[in-house]
Order: structure tokens, then sequence, then C-alpha cells
């Protein structure tokens, strides 16, 4: 963060000082929420949580080393008092994004939103200093957060955006107004808080409403692919830039084929030049993020052959996402637990599907929450898939939706012991350390608060011995 006094602070939000002897004092580290993270100089967050108060660490983090406390109420050493803690958060993100000036992207969509914004980040910080939302932290606390970071080095400022409702998108451009803005796609990810697509579709479009108009250097950034993203550049007065694989899209690509490795390759097209690409990711859906980064990057100055470059050496950042390892018995074991939907999950079953040519594959999956009366559906329609697929064995964790996991599977035709429903995490730990054999290919996959990524990790850690060669 640029740093500011304590006074300085104190006006911008709105608050009051407390038990601060001097108020010229300036925070030079970090903004945070976590007491674990106070370095020298930060200024600690105190939020209330359900289970924690961050005031109760108050004395600790000001023994640590942080500036003040942001708080709302008195703590007894130096603190800033405000009466909504994550409103001044929010103010404060927005008055030091106002005054660095950096260029702000802005992301959002149903499914691969953390993929592309690493995708986006790694390119970018080829051409200048980049900071990035961390994971998937693109809500109304972890979007500030992630903006504070920024600092006079910044050249690029990258935020994730998430929504569960209408006007959520709205708020956190509100915060950190965007000047480019990026819509990947509309799907049924959090479905039934949102009641359908064209409400989801609603709330990510108030992402290109916020952007500035063509002549202020707006720019929206929107899938050809996907008809309702599409429609979105009727709601915006920024230039419109189109992505994706249909030939009337400004940054498209040809000749898109997966390697034997199951890493998609394609020749890139830009307005100002075509190269080829061959990415590191796993999975053919890798193709349109990277065409979304490579939109987002050609509109910002940056050469195809410069974008390709970046594209083919770019990896995972985000943990838990298509992270693939191999064992020394060349069992290989893909985690993508750290959260599904039904566009991520099919997905990860057709990337499956390309990895595992001539070997036996194994799709670990479980519930796909928040998907309200379309549940059954979804997951009846994703058993089926990886019949479809020729997925050789289908292990379903969970309850009822696991239930239908498997249920769609037998009514795609898969009998025997193609596919069977395991109740939690460790009895799938145990089926799949009796029956793994040398060579098989293991997708682990469901919500996040499944918690699966426990069975990709025993998998890891007792699957041989040996060290783990990760790929």
């Amino acid at each position: 963060m640029i740093a500011l006094s304590l006074a300085e602070i104190a006006e911008v939000v709105g608050g009051q000082t407390h038990d601060i002897p001097d108020p010229s004092a300036l925070v030079t580290g970090p903004v945070v929420r976590d007491s674990r993270e106070v370095e020298p100089g930060s200024l600690f967050v105190a939020f209330v949580g359900e289970r924690v108060d961050g005031h109760d660490y108050a004395a600790a983090v000001v023994e640590a080393g942080a500036a003040a406390v942001l708080a709302s109420r008195p703590v007894g050493v130096p603190a800033i008092v405000v009466a909504d803690v994550q409103a001044a958060l929010g103010a404060l993100a927005r008055h030091v994004v106002r005054e660095l000036g950096t260029t702000l992207v802005a992301l959002t969509g149903s499914a691969g939103k953390t993929s592309t914004k690493d995708l986006i980040a790694q390119v970018l910080r080829r051409k200048a200093p980049t900071v990035f939302t961390p994971g998937s932290l693109n809500n109304e606390i972890g979007l500030p957060l992630t903006a504070l970071s920024a600092t006079e080095e910044t050249r690029f400022l990258v935020l994730e955006m998430g929504a569960r409702g209408i006007g959520h998108i709205r708020y956190l451009t509100g915060l950190t107004p965007p000047k480019v803005g990026l819509v990947l796609n509309v799907g049924t990810a959090h479905i039934g808080e949102f009641g359908g697509r064209e409400q989801i579709a609603q709330a990510k479009g108030e992402l290109v409403e916020a952007l500035p108009p063509a002549s202020e250097g707006g720019a929206a950034i929107l899938n050809a692919d996907d008809p309702l993203v599409r429609a979105m550049a009727s709601r915006t007065k920024a230039k419109v830039v189109l992505f994706g694989e249909s030939g009337e899209a400004d940054v498209r690509a040809e000749n898109v084929r997966l390697t034997d490795a199951g890493q998609p390759a394609f020749r890139l097209h830009t307005p100002s030049g075509a190269s080829d690409v061959t990415m590191r990711l796993y999975g053919e859906h890798h193709v349109s993020n990277a065409l979304a980064a490579a939109a987002v990057a050609h509109e910002l100055g940056m050469s195809a052959e410069e974008i390709a470059t970046a594209l083919s050496e770019a990896g995972s950042l985000s943990r838990w996402r298509m992270e693939v390892t191999e064992r020394p018995d060349g069992v290989t074991v893909v985690n993508d637990a750290y959260n599904a939907n039904p566009e991520s999950m099919r997905a990860a079953l057709r990337a499956l599907a390309a990895m595992g040519k001539g070997r036996r594959t194994w799709a670990v999956l479980g519930k796909m929450a928040e998907l309200g009366d379309e549940s059954l559906a979804e997951h009846d329609a994703v058993g089926r898939l990886a019949v479809r697929l020729n997925v050789g064995k289908l292990v379903a964790v969970g309850g009822r939706e696991a239930s239908w996991l498997q249920l769609g599977a037998y009514n795609e035709g898969s009998w025997g012991e193609e596919s069977v429903h395991v109740s939690d995490a460790q009895a799938a730990i145990d089926l799949l350390r009796s029956e793994l054999r040398p060579g098989d290919v293991v997708l682990v996959k469901a919500s996040r608060s499944v918690g699966l990524e426990s069975v990709a990790q025993a998998l890891l850690d007792g699957g041989n011995e040996g060290e783990v060669a990760a790929r």
C-alpha cells in the first residue's frame, strides 16, 4: 500500500483515532486481517467472525509491530475506530486505487475465474509489475485487501470478482473501478441462489456497466461463444473486444488440439498477428481461459508473440485446481478439489479422458453445491458424462448428491463395478489404496465443502515409497 499516516487513514475511512501517540506515524506494511500475517508497520483489520473476534488479537498484533488496528470499538492499543469495519476497508481501498492510478483489470464468470486470473497475471507481469488476487479471495473483504497490496510500482492490478446475487459486482466495482472488464461465461454455478441463468447474466453484466466509455480507455472483453455474455455488449459504453473460437472473435483460436499428455495447443490469432501456443495446463477448457487472457493482454499493448510465449510458459498458481502429480509407481493424481460446478466438472472429466488414453481412469467425485432445483438433473448428467467418456471407474463420495451421480452412471449403462457409491472421503481412500494399479489416472473433484482434497493428499502421501515427482 502507499504510505499513509494514521491520521490520513482515519480521515479517509471516517474513523476516530484512539490511543495513538503519534497520528503522523505511517502505515508502511501490508493491510491484513490475519494476525499471523502482521509485519512491522501493518494495519490490522479486526473483523468479528462466527468463531473468532479479531479485536481479541489487538494487543498481540501491536506487540508484533502493527502500527494500529482498524476496529469497531476501542481495544486499548493504537486503533482507528469506525462504525463498520468492512465499509471502512472498502473506502480505504477505493482511496488507494484512485491515488495509485494503476490500470485495473476486473474479471468475473461462472467458471474459470481463478485459472484465467492467474493466466492474465502471468502474461501481464512480463510487461510490467502486476498485483493480482491470491487464490479466490474475490469478495467484499478479499478484493479490497488485494487492492491494498498494490504499490507505486504496480502497473496492472488484476482483480477477480465473485457474486452470489444481484448488486454484488456493482458494489465491488464501486470499491475498485476497473478500466478493463472481462466476463468469461454464464453457467449454473450458484444457480440455486440466483434463481436462473438470466439472473446470473444480469449480475455478471454489472461489471461491463461499470466500465468507462471507450473514449476514456474502457474495454469490455466478452466471450463470443456464450450468447448471454455476448449480449452484454449492449450494456456498456466501453470498447467491446470478443474472444473465443467463433470466426467473429477479435481474439480467437484455430487448430485446437490436445497433446498426448492432455495439454491444449492452438494457433492464437489477435488483431496484431498470430502465434502458436502449447500450454502447460491440462484440459481443453483452458483454451477459452487463455483466449480471454490474450484479449486482455492485447488490449493493454502486448504483441501476439509476447502473449503466446507467456501463455506457453504459464503454470497453475492456485492450489487444488487441476494439480497434476505423478507418483513413483506411475499413478497420476489430478487434484481439482477446490470447487465444482457443472461446467467445471464436465471440463475436468474431459481432461481426465484426454490424459488417460491407454490408461485406466478414475473419477472420484462429490457434491456440487448451490444448484437448487437443478441439483438432481446436474448430478445425474455428470454421472452420465463419465460413462460416455469411458471413464474406467466412477467413485461417488457422500450422501444424496453422490447417489445421484451414481444413478446417472447406471442410467447411462454403467453396471458391475464401473461405478461405486461410498459414504465419505476415508472410504474413498481405502477403496483407491486397495485397487489402484501402476499407471492409473485419478481425478478428484467436488465442491469445497466436501473436502475431497484429503483424498488426493492421502494418495500422494501414502501411495508409494520414494519422492513424489510433480509435473
